[in-house]
């Protein structure tokens, strides 16, 4: 996202659960979690931040079709070229619903605005994946211009960072990106599974 931001593409972040009171957290931890968000996205240059604040890991209590209006609204307003979702297979249910929904918005013909569809790889769920369905980047952008920025935003995430051997930190995320380096000859990287491309 630095880069994509510091190239001059506009950023739109749809953060579709939250920590708050009405599901059991603390209002403390609602408050928290909510100025991360927004300490995250004015550090990406995020053009909007739309934060549902859905019910954590309770995203099958809601019916998929309200979930897809949600997101279809959405990507009719925005009219993204690249949309960038869960991996399929992840071990968290919020995120293989997430991408089921947010999937049935991208066809062509309803949506001609999108042109490219990626999945994303994230510490502590992508990973989990069971072994018939494990993530397989095909699609890399070197980010080493933009590696120490990307860490030091991740410091912002207080709640979700924890000491190794916990799978978020600076350790495993840097480890990750030079992991995926290696598959594409650069110094850092992000690695992605490519669903879609049109070439217009």
């Amino acid at each position: 996202m630095l880069r994509y931001s510091r190239n001059g593409n506009k950023i739109y972040w749809i953060n579709v659960t939250n920590a708050k009171e009405e599901y059991g957290y603390a209002k403390e931890e609602e408050l928290q979690r909510r100025g991360e968000l927004e300490r995250v996205a004015a550090r990406y240059g995020v053009e909007a931040l739309d934060n549902l604040e859905l019910k954590p890991a309770g995203l099958d209590e809601y019916p998929m079709s309200e979930l897809v209006q949600i997101f279809s609204e959405r990507i009719k307003r925005i009219q993204p070229n690249i949309v960038l979702i869960p991996f399929q297979y992840d071990v968290h249910s919020d995120h293989r619903i997430v991408f089921d929904a947010v999937y049935s918005c991208t066809k062509s013909f309803r949506y001609p605005e999108i042109e490219k569809i990626l999945c994303m790889e994230i510490l502590s769920e992508t990973d989990y994946a069971v072994p018939a369905h494990g993530f397989v980047p095909n699609y890399y952008v070197d980010i080493s211009a933009y590696m120490e920025e990307k860490i030091d935003i991740l410091k912002e995430y207080k709640s979700e960072i924890k000491p190794s051997p916990f799978p978020r930190n600076e350790e495993a995320v840097r480890g990750l990106a030079r992991y995926r380096a290696a598959g594409c000859n650069v110094k850092y990287a992000e690695g992605f599974h490519l669903l879609k491309a049109i070439e217009k």
